[in-house]
C-alpha cells in the first residue's frame, strides 16, 4: 500500500493515479494534529489494513491535482548510515559500520525547496538514498529478525553543505540544517517490495541523471544497519533510517536545480533548489572529478561568495 499526506495533511492512499482521502478512517488514532496520523498509524497498521485497501477502491482525487506532503512529518528519530556503499567496487573493504542523526524538523516535502545557507561550504551536494521507516520497536534486534521491523520505505535525499569546520566533527552543521532532508512522495509498505536489497536508486538534476546505482552495492545491509544502530538506541514506530549513497554521482546543488530521485517502486521525489548567492560550481559529478585526477573529492567553487581565487 502507498500511504501519503495531501493538501493541509489529509491521510491518504494511492490508488492508481489517484489520491483516496482515508483520514476519517484513523481519526480516532491519538493524536495532536494531522501531522501525527501518520506515525500512529503505523504500530496500528494491520488492524487498519482492511478498511484502507476497502476504501482505496473507491473514487478518489488525481494525484496530480493535490499537493502531495512529506509523508512522514514527524519521526522521533532520524539516523542516516554513513559510507555504506562500496561505490562498485572500488572500496577494498567496507568501512567501518557508523551513522548519525538530522534533525527531523529539517523535513520537507515533494515541490518543496532545499534552501543553500549563507555559509563558507565548499559544496552543497545530495544523496539519494533508501530510506526505512520502522514498524515496530527495535531494542537489540539481531539482523536474523531486523526485517521484521521494516514497515515500510521512503525516497529521501541526504541534504549536505560539505567542507564545514571543524573538519573532525562537521556532521551537526553539514546535514542537519533546514530543507537539507527532502522525503517522499509516498511511503510504500514493506509487502510492495520484492527484495529492499536489489532495488535501482537514481538521481536527475535539471533531467540529467548523475546517480545511478543498486541497494545490492550496500556495505553493510538492511537487517545489520538495524541490528547496530537499535544495539544503541530504540528505534521507535515511525523511526526513519536512512541506508546511505553511491557517492560517485554526487554533484553540486545550485540555485534554480530542480532535483527528481526515485528508488524503484517508491515514485518519483521532486525538489526545487534555491540559493540567493547564486554560487556556481562547474557540472560534474565526484567520479568525473576524480578521472580527471583533481584534488578534493568534488569540483571547487567557481563563481560567487566564498569562491576561492585561482592561486
Amino acid at each position: 500500500m502507498k500511504l501519503l499526506y495531501f493538501n493541509d495533511f489529509r491521510l491518504g492512499v494511492l490508488a492508481g493515479d489517484s489520491v483516496v482521502d482515508v483520514t476519517e478512517l484513523v481519526s480516532d488514532l491519538p493524536h495532536r494534529d494531522r501531522q501525527d496520523l501518520m506515525g500512529s498509524l503505523i504500530p496500528q497498521f494491520e488492524a487498519y489494513r482492511g478498511r484502507l485497501a476497502e476504501a482505496a477502491k473507491g473514487g478518489g482525487v488525481a494525484l496530480s491535482q493535490v499537493r502531495v506532503r512529506p509523508p512522514l512529518p514527524r519521526p522521533s528519530t532520524f539516523d542516516c548510515m554513513a559510507v555504506n556503499y562500496m561505490e562498485d567496487g572500488t572500496r577494498d573493504a567496507p568501512a567501518p559500520i557508523n551513522a548519525f542523526n538530522k534533525a527531523p524538523s529539517t523535513i520537507i516535502g515533494p515541490g518543496d525547496t532545499m534552501i543553500l545557507d549563507d555559509i563558507p561550504a565548499t559544496c552543497f551536494e545530495g544523496e539519494a538514498e533508501l530510506a526505512i521507516v520502522i514498524g515496530k520497536r527495535a531494542d537489540h534486534v539481531p539482523a536474523a529478525r531486523a526485517m521484521d521491523h521494516v514497515f515500510g520505505y521512503l525516497n529521501f535525499i541526504d541534504g549536505s553543505a560539505r567542507g564545514l569546520l571543524p573538519a573532525n566533527a562537521p556532521f551537526f552543521q553539514m546535514k542537519s540544517r533546514d530543507t537539507f532532508s527532502p522525503i517522499g512522495p509516498f511511503l510504500v509498505t514493506a509487502d510492495e517490495i520484492a527484495d529492499p536489497m536489489r532495488m535501482k536508486v537514481r538521481l536527475w538534476n535539471n533531467g540529467i541523471l548523475m546517480q545511478d546505482f543498486n541497494t545490492s552495492d550496500m556495505a553493510h545491509n538492511i537487517a545489520r544497519c538495524i541490528e547496530w544502530v537499535s544495539s544503541i538506541h530504540v528505534l521507535e514506530p515511525g523511526d526513519i533510517l536512512a541506508t546511505g549513497t553511491n557517492h560517485r554521482g554526487l554533484n553540486p546543488f545550485m540555485d534554480g536545480d530542480r532535483i527528481e530521485m526515485e528508488c524503484e517502486g517508491l515514485g518519483r521525489l521532486k525538489i526545487d533548489v534555491r540559493d540567493s548567492l547564486k554560487r556556481r560550481w562547474e557540472r560534474v559529478t565526484r567520479l568525473q572529478h576524480a578521472v580527471r585526477g583533481l584534488s578534493g573529492p568534488h569540483t571547487p567553487q567557481v563563481g560567487g561568495k566564498y569562491a576561492k581565487e585561482p592561486a
